[in-house]
């Protein structure tokens, strides 16, 4: 379990995987220790069924001693299968991110950038964003993380943010947008934004006014309003996160971005319970600990490398 959550923590280094492979190959012990902790981390829901059985064939391998010699190659090609599955499902994403993005953060890393028109975009760790500017427009896609967007004003260029199916509209004004477990949250510092939800039904508008945030779900479109105090939006730049009826996962995957190790939350219960709170992102542990302690919820640790909340 250690070298899955090292390995998930650094997908693109080539001496961890060289490591990697050293020690898998040292005993066959070791090999089934990999197979196990494989089984183990689909059971908690976060690797995908699909190549059970590769992880099934590895395993008869294992246990017929007598044969071990005549299936020692086929094991091994289902563990390098395995690797590279696993290579693809942790890094995939992150690299897809990375070909369409024009500025990215890594994890705990803030970034200022300016547009042409003088549009600021602050982002905050492990985020992404893909720019378009042209004569009659101004768009942003948030591909990952959160972004905050001090437009600059132009009536003849309306500026979009576009984030996990939801469209904000302005031409000028200030506002910060998150995508996080499955929700995209926009709040407004000032001026007035025309947010757009579109899901499988319908496409739905509403304006957001000063002190105002809302907080769209991916699954259904469901729109949740709420007022925020001005110096709320955006904590994260002076190294805090508020948040207002937010789900767990949605919390989690936040402070992930401020967090060395991975963090699961494999209880789905738990995951979506929600949350109201300011978090201390220069101390992530004990912010993770302040999230799920109300719940009756624990953080349990595996090694530097990762952290897994449940409920008991």
């Amino acid at each position: 379990m250690d070298w899955f959550l090292r390995l998930k923590g650094e997908p693109n280094c080539p001496e961890l995987t060289a490591d990697f492979q050293r020690w898998l190959h040292r005993s066959d012990d070791h090999q089934r220790g990999w197979q196990y902790a494989l089984r183990t981390w689909q059971l908690m829901g976060e690797a995908a069924p699909a190549h059970e059985h590769l992880w099934a064939g590895a395993a008869r391998a294992n246990v017929i001693s007598s044969t071990r010699r005549r299936w020692r190659r086929p094991v091994m090609s289902a563990v390098a299968a395995i690797a590279a599955t696993l290579f693809l499902v942790l890094a995939g994403p992150s690299l897809l991110i990375r070909l369409q993005a024009d500025h990215i953060t890594a994890t705990g890393q803030n970034a200022r950038v300016t547009l042409e028109d003088g549009t600021l975009i602050e982002l905050g760790g492990d985020s992404a964003i893909k720019t378009e500017m042209t004569a009659a427009g101004r768009h942003v896609t948030l591909l990952s993380g959160e972004a905050f967007f001090d437009v600059a004003h132009n009536p003849a260029r309306p500026f979009t943010v576009e984030a996990g199916g939801v469209t904000v509209l302005v031409v000028g004004t200030a506002f910060d947008v998150r995508l996080a477990g499955g929700e995209t949250t926009v709040e407004l510092e000032r001026g007035v934004v025309q947010v757009s939800v579109e899901d499988a039904r319908e496409t739905s508008d509403f304006r957001l006014l000063p002190g105002e945030m809302a907080v769209v779900t991916a699954s259904d479109g469901a729109v949740t309003r709420n007022i925020i105090q001005p110096d709320q939006v955006a904590a994260w730049r002076s190294g805090r996160i508020f948040v207002k009826d937010a789900s767990i996962s949605a919390v989690a995957e936040q402070l992930q971005r401020y967090h060395s190790a991975w963090i699961a939350v494999p209880d789905r219960k738990l995951a979506g319970l929600k949350v109201t709170g300011l978090y201390d992102l220069h101390d992530p542990d004990g912010a993770l600990k302040a999230l799920v302690e109300p719940y009756g919820g624990r953080v349990r640790t595996f090694s530097t490398y990762g952290r897994v909340l449940t409920q008991y």
